[in-house]
């Protein structure tokens, strides 16, 4: 079969999908992959066909021109613009009002049509063309269900955290349908729905939800979905990867792993921690008997004051080659370090606000006895160095981060998971 993966042109969103599209390959489907033109030598270097459509506009220039113009509404609306896009996390009922509902909808879909639209008639036209089989998107890369909605193929969403997104549309509808029929405001179903239209078609909520789901969370973190779940294991892939020469060896202190992805690189409003709580970590962790590999942008690293000497700045270390070497890891509660971590049975401390499911992971992983996080108003240079501290001396952590790891093992392969898509392609397609 035909098979295509969509993604909006953000390098995380695309590198958790490689693996699945890989074992689609070697099981003997074509694969393509479909996202903005910039995305276009990520997408080959992983050894994939790239579809580059849609604009060449950065997709941070796009985002920033959009902050610029919503900004001061958003602050008026809803409080500090800083809060917004985590509402959606929200799951207490004195929170799920309408009064919130519709406007965060109406602010989130803004964002959406920024990271698809340009792509969408580009999509569309491909796919009426190639005729996929079955259309796998990321869950905010909408441009892939509007596409294989118009052409007749199934179709799944691929969540790459915990699936707040799904949870929020379900309460978002349910509290809608309590609403007087003149004050149902659907900015997402309106937006998908004008969409479909022009091409002939109608809205539905599978625009919202996929046919299915293929989700590779661990199965106790897993969220309630309202389609069918594809579970699948997660499987490393951080892009072009080097052993580096200091790797090649065993550490003669124990290693600990502080990174915080690309989002260090993308600038302040994307930042798991300030060059100011960076460095109050450095200086409160520079008396621990610890080799401290940092990850860190060399123009982060300039900014840095001090530097302790237990300390390795970093640009980039593929998780995948030094994860199994580390005693723990410090992360911004991105999914490659949370199932890294995992995977090689090693304690993690997850921090920083970049991903919108920390708050709802972070205790998750502490019931598990697998690690610890800081909430964003604890965050401090001591709190992080006695929690590190911790996660090294106390050995029920590696405990707790064993029973995740046989939960993470017992998950289907991408290469297993493979007859499961094929079914589902066969049952869901309309043409």
């Amino acid at each position: 079969m035909r098979v295509l993966y969509v993604t909006f042109p953000w390098r995380t969103h695309f590198q958790p999908a490689v693996p699945l599209c890989w074992a689609l390959q070697t099981a003997g489907h074509e694969v393509r992959v479909a996202s903005g033109p910039e995305l276009t030598d990520v997408i080959t270097r992983s050894g994939l066909t790239a579809v580059p459509v849609g604009s060449d506009v950065p997709m941070l220039q796009k985002l920033a021109e959009m902050q610029s113009a919503q900004a001061q509404e958003a602050m008026e609306n809803l409080g500090t613009q800083d809060d917004l896009l985590y509402d959606y996390a929200e799951n207490r009922e004195e929170k799920l009002t309408w009064d919130r509902l519709p406007w965060l909808t109406a602010f989130l879909t803004e964002i959406l049509k920024i990271e698809n639209e340009t792509m969408i008639e580009d999509l569309v036209e491909y796919c009426r063309w190639w005729k996929p089989d079955l259309v796998l998107w990321n869950y905010m890369s909408y441009a892939g269900s509007v596409a294989a909605t118009v052409t007749g193929a199934a179709h799944a969403r691929m969540p790459t955290e915990m699936d707040l997104d799904a949870r929020f549309r379900r309460n978002f509808l349910r509290v809608r349908a309590q609403q007087p029929p003149e004050d149902r405001a659907d900015a997402l179903a309106d937006w998908l729905g004008g969409w479909a239209e022009k091409y002939g078609a109608s809205f539905s909520e599978e625009m919202v939800t996929g046919h299915f789901t293929v989700d590779h969370m661990l199965g106790s973190m897993r969220l309630e979905q309202d389609v069918p779940v594809v579970p699948m294991r997660y499987v490393s892939y951080n892009g072009p990867a080097v052993v580096p020469h200091w790797l090649r060896e065993d550490p003669t202190r124990r290693r600990v792993l502080a990174t915080f992805g690309v989002s260090q690189e993308q600038g302040a409003a994307y930042q798991a921690l300030s060059v100011e709580q960076l460095q109050d970590m450095l200086d409160a962790v520079a008396d621990l008997d610890i080799e401290l590999v940092v990850t860190l942008p060399e123009k982060i690293q300039q900014e840095l004051a001090r530097v302790p000497d237990n300390a390795r700045p970093v640009e980039f270390v593929a998780l995948s080659v030094i994860t199994s070497s580390c005693s723990a890891v410090i992360h911004n509660g991105s999914t490659p370090s949370f199932m890294e971590a995992i995977a090689h049975r090693v304690p993690q401390l997850m921090v920083g606000r970049v991903c919108p499911d920390i708050e709802v992971r972070g205790p998750l992983l502490e019931q598990a006895g697998a690690g610890l996080w800081i909430p964003r108003d604890e965050m401090s240079g001591a709190r992080i160095r006695d929690d590190l501290v911790r996660l090294l001396d106390e050995p029920g952590f590696r405990d707790g981060t064993e029973r995740l790891r046989q939960e993470l093992y017992t998950q289907p392969t991408p290469s297993q998971v493979v007859p499961e898509l094929e079914r589902m392609a066969e049952r869901y397609r309309s043409r």
